[in-house]
């Protein structure tokens, strides 16, 4: 990567496609700063042994690398809500990254975290802290949402302090006004912080 060039890596898990709903506002956000952003997923898990994962999607974004993680300048990282707590996909790859935080790769790069449940008080708070550990185990800095994001006062849906976050309920696909500029917002704020950090420490 070019060491002048600031990437942000967009990581999510999206089994029914609101994650990723919101995964790509994420993307917009961070883009509108003049940041690259790097969308990609975890493969899924399987109670099956001997079920092989194809090494490209069907369809969607491409599976991250080890080393796409280890060189990106930021991190949103995010997952549908499952009981309260992160995917196991999502979990499975962070228990891969050892390495990493063996050499110290994370350590002071900015990350947020994003979700999606099926309902309200589905349990999205605990499943953004969940995801908010190993970051911080990883030594990264993380970015929450302020209220200064006027959305955050007006939504009646998803949409947190700790990260973006939206509510499928009954058969809903989109993203509210409210779930969407927040999670736009958490782009931007993330783009801005890393391009700060990389320009100050030479990250």
């Amino acid at each position: 990567m070019n060491s002048e060039l600031c990437q942000v890596l967009v990581l999510y898990y999206s089994k029914h496609g609101l994650t990723k709903k919101l995964a790509d506002s994420i993307v917009k956000g961070i883009e509108s700063e003049g940041v690259e952003a790097l969308l990609r997923t975890v493969a899924d898990v399987s109670n099956n042994i001997d079920a092989k994962v194809s090494a490209v999607p069907a369809s969607g974004a491409p599976y991250v690398t080890l080393e796409e993680l280890a060189n990106c300048d930021g991190l949103a990282l995010g997952s549908p809500t499952h009981f309260g707590n992160m995917s196991g996909a999502m979990k499975f790859f962070w228990d891969t990254t050892s390495g990493l935080w063996l050499k110290g790769s994370l350590i002071d790069k900015p990350a947020c975290t994003f979700t999606s449940s099926s309902s309200l008080h589905g349990g999205q708070e605990t499943t953004l802290i969940s995801m908010m550990m190993p970051l911080i185990h990883h030594g990264m800095v993380y970015i929450g949402v302020p209220y200064s994001v006027a959305e955050l006062h007006k939504t009646t849906s998803g949409g947190t302090p700790y990260g973006a976050s939206a509510v499928a309920l009954v058969n809903k696909t989109k993203l509210s006004h409210e779930e969407q500029e927040i999670a736009i917002a958490q782009g931007k704020r993330l783009a801005t912080i890393a391009k700060k950090l990389k320009m100050n420490s030479g990250i």
